[in-house]
């Protein structure tokens, strides 16, 4: 584990169990990155520390048979999720809602960037295209659903489920679908993701159960309206340059090989 990663309250034990080795970037997701934390002392709070990273895999993923896709992980309030270089590749590429806002994040909302780290920032126009409608679509429509039939897991199950019987609904889907519409709008005019928002306050009051759930489903029906329309204007290429995005892992991948940060394989016994 890279000494200058450092989390507050987490030990270098912690530290080790949370992430994976090889780190090329880690940043907040989540409320942290979108100015919507709630400090878990208040009422509303059902908000986890949201982390997430991509590495490298093991040198025996790309020489050899191994496989890594991925490393979850959850401690105390911390949830943390890395991506291997060509996973979390394909999720950009896909569109994914989740992963594309890490390359847009708040300078101060970046734990950890390396070379390669910088690298794949400066490369995110590669992922820049008209796909991402269909996928924040799709998850908003799973937010709305969620929104009035909520699982309660994890760190703060009891006391979400406790606020769903107070508000009627998941106040915390609730935001979470009306942030992705509006984010994916902004994208599809802009090209450009604004993670940490300007319309936190007003998220907020929908999260915190300020808002009925007439009104949520009201405002959610005029920003599905709203995307559809960006959809139907906008200059984006259709899909992203597939050509360009394996070219930019295989360079990664092989300046990573032959790093000084990798031993020797080891020589074949006869």
């Amino acid at each position: 584990m890279n000494k200058e990663i450092k989390l507050k309250g987490c030990s270098a034990e912690d530290m080790k169990e949370i992430l994976p080795d090889n780190l090329i970037l880690l940043g907040y997701r989540g409320s942290l990155a979108h100015g919507m934390y709630l400090e878990p002392d208040k009422p509303e709070s059902v908000d986890d520390k949201d982390l997430m990273g991509v590495c490298m895999g093991p040198r025996e993923c790309y020489l050899g048979l191994e496989v890594f896709e991925q490393k979850e992980k959850q401690l105390r309030e911390w949830d943390s999720v890395t991506y291997e270089l060509r996973k979390y590749v394909r999720l950009l590429e896909n569109g994914n809602p989740n992963v594309l806002p890490l390359l847009w994040l708040k300078e101060s909302l970046y734990i950890y960037r390396d070379a390669w780290g910088h690298l794949l920032i400066n490369k995110r126009d590669l992922f820049v295209s008209k796909r991402i409608y269909h996928s924040f679509v799709g998850y908003a429509y799973g937010q709305i659903k969620k929104m009035e039939h909520a699982n309660f897991q994890g760190y703060m199950g009891s006391k979400r489920k406790a606020l769903v019987e107070k508000f009627g609904y998941d106040c915390k889907n609730a935001a979470h679908a009306i942030r992705l519409l509006r984010m994916g709008i902004e994208f599809l005019k802009e090209g450009e993701f604004h993670v940490f928002r300007d319309d936190a306050p007003q998220l907020m009051e929908i999260k915190t159960g300020k808002w009925t759930l007439d009104q949520v489903k009201k405002e959610a029906d005029h920003q599905f309206k709203r995307i559809e329309s960006a959809y139907d204007e906008c200059k984006l290429p259709k899909t992203p340059d597939r050509k360009k995005i394996n070219e930019l892992v295989m360079d990664m991948t092989w300046s990573w090989l032959n790093s000084s940060k990798l031993e020797k394989p080891c020589q074949h016994e006869k």
